[in-house]
């Protein structure tokens, strides 16, 4: 792959993009659609247009840098090693979802070069990323916003103002997705209850399209879980990091986010059992086991497990009773009996139905695949 050198001197209309990850290759494509010149860099190299050799070498290049890397640590890698090339005709704008904490870090390495910084993480996933329907939630001085936002127009549909305090849109930005990643774990938990009950699924979706409850996010989500369709929008592993982070602020506050809490380890065992790359909606796997044979299947596989039972059944009866003969003790049924509570005193004994384990063990395993 053919990198390009840079530059003698940056343009002022150059934009670079550091990390091509699902959203930052989106953006790239809706500055150049916009006739923006752009330059690019990833940790791991990418055969694109305008590809250079290190963040340094954006900084040579361009003014405006616009970072779209993962996580705290790789945000402030990305701001140090911008650093040195830095001066007062840059302009940083910081999306990643990070720490409040994390996110005013990076600002003091950029403002100590005196270069401005701005802010931005957004809501939006793939789709909004590659239609230019992200929603930025921004923070920075008047300056540096009103310099930042022809390069936000070209990627959203929306710029909220937060405030001119670095740190707060980045609070804001992790709350809302508190509410995100607690949507879609009651949702998997809702198709569970429908599906042990021998509901249809659909029935759910077409009642939740007129709920008062009903969201942007679940009418997306919702037919993927069922589809089991967990193509990566917004993964696992992000999802958890953002979590993560709001019960890190929860605890650092004196604060009980339960819900939050319980999201962040339905996550964390999809992370386990090696789902991070997923979409996070993948958590429904947990809760929906594999559909049941259609009726006709289920009719033939029951009674193909009744015919099995019943010539067991009699063997072992043949069995019990020559036994009982030769001991002249009680003859014992061979069918498996549980015993139930019932609403009296006394217990009454019920005879588990054909294939219950079987079923059992399916649900249990179904979100282990």
């Amino acid at each position: 792959m053919e990198r390009l050198k840079p530059m003698s001197h940056a343009t002022r209309k150059n934009i670079g993009v550091i990390g091509l990850g699902i959203i930052g290759r989106g953006v790239a494509g809706n500055l150049r659609r916009k006739g923006f010149p752009v330059y690019v860099w990833n940790r791991s190299p990418r055969s694109v247009p305008n590809f250079v050799g290190s963040p340094g070498e954006v900084a040579e290049i361009c003014n405006y840098i616009q970072i779209f890397v993962s996580d705290d640590e790789a945000l402030l890698q990305t701001a140090q090693q911008l650093g040195e090339k830095l001066t007062p005709r840059h302009l940083v704008l910081a999306h990643s979802t990070v720490a409040p904490d994390s996110m005013r870090a990076a600002a003091e390495i950029v403002e100590r070069r005196k270069a401005r910084f701005v802010e931005a993480p957004f809501t939006g996933s793939k789709t909004a990323a590659d239609k230019g329907e992200l929603v930025y939630y921004v923070c920075g001085n008047d300056v540096a916003l009103r310099d930042a936002r022809p390069i936000l127009e070209a990627s959203s549909k929306e710029i909220i103002e937060i405030g001119p305090t670095i740190g707060q849109a980045s609070a804001i930005k992790v709350a809302t997705n508190m509410i995100t990643a607690a949507s879609v774990q009651a949702a998997a938990e809702a198709l569970a209850l429908i599906q042990a009950l021998g509901l249809p699924l659909e029935k759910f979706i077409e009642a939740m399209r007129s709920n008062a409850s009903h969201s942007t996010t679940l009418a997306t989500k919702l037919p993927k879980m069922l589809s089991r369709d967990f193509e990566p929008h917004f993964s696992v592993k992000h999802m958890l990091k953002d979590m993560q982070i709001a019960n890190q602020i929860g605890l650092s506050n004196y604060l009980d986010l339960g819900v939050t809490a319980a999201a962040r380890d339905q996550l964390l065992e999809q992370m386990h059992w090696g789902h991070g790359d997923d979409d996070y909606s993948v958590i429904a796997r947990k809760y929906l086991h594999e559909p049941a044979p259609v009726a006709g299947e289920e009719l033939q596989l029951e009674e193909q497990e009744e015919q099995a039972g019943a010539g067991e059944s009699i063997a072992s009866s043949a069995e019990m009773k020559t036994q009982s003969q030769q001991d002249a003790g009680p003859e014992v049924s061979p069918a498996p009996l549980i015993s139930v509570a019932s609403s009296g005193a006394s217990n009454e004994t019920t005879r588990l139905r054909p294939g219950f384990f079987k079923q059992l063990l399916s649900r249990l395993s179904s979100g282990k695949e």
